[in-house]
């Protein structure tokens, strides 16, 4: 099983890369720090003559590599209520993959997992859940599963170490991305 980490942060060391660390443990995984990618503002061509050219940059490296791995694993804070800069930008980015023949994306994700680990200071577990509706609606529209999602509570770096519901989560789907 390939697991692919995409983590949302806009920065490095944060509750939500630390959860997803937890949750990886010495798992064999490919990881992109979506903060550390050059992704170029997204433009909607669809209705534009010529449309879209075929995918390429640092954006289409990760989209490709959504499409060769069986298990993505998004993890972002809640900012704002929503998901951060960093991933939206990723996720607007599909409109461009769809429209790629090359890629074949919608068709390259269907029927794969995908689980989500998001963090918050501000009553998380209830203010994240729109959030966990968004990546639900997005990932069915690819025809992809939502798997698990954990939400934990945090705001400085390494609260959400202390947040033990979260971190008990974390180990269970550790121990279930391991076969164990």
């Amino acid at each position: 099983m390939k697991l692919l980490a995409l983590y949302g942060s806009a920065r490095r060391g944060g509750n939500s890369e630390q959860l997803l660390d937890r949750v990886l443990g010495d798992l064999p995984v490919t990881r992109y720090y979506l903060s550390q990618l050059d992704q170029a503002p997204f433009s909607d061509l669809r209705h534009e003559p010529g449309g879209f050219p075929p995918v390429s940059g640092p954006a289409g490296e990760v989209l490709r590599a959504m499409t060769e791995h069986d298990v993505l694993l998004f993890a972002c804070p809640v900012y704002w209520y929503g998901m951060s800069a960093q991933l939206k930008q990723l996720v607007d980015q599909w409109s461009h993959a769809l429209r790629d023949p090359a890629l074949q994306f919608k068709e390259r994700l269907r029927g794969k997992k995908a689980h989500v680990i998001l963090t918050g200071g501000d009553r998380p577990r209830i203010k994240a859940l729109p959030l966990v509706q968004q990546f639900e609606y997005a990932l069915g529209f690819m025809g992809m599963e939502l798997g698990e999602y954990i939400i934990g509570q945090g705001s400085k770096p390494g609260d959400v170490m202390q947040d033990e519901r979260a971190v008990f989560q974390a180990d269970w789907l550790h121990r279930q991305l391991a076969g164990e």
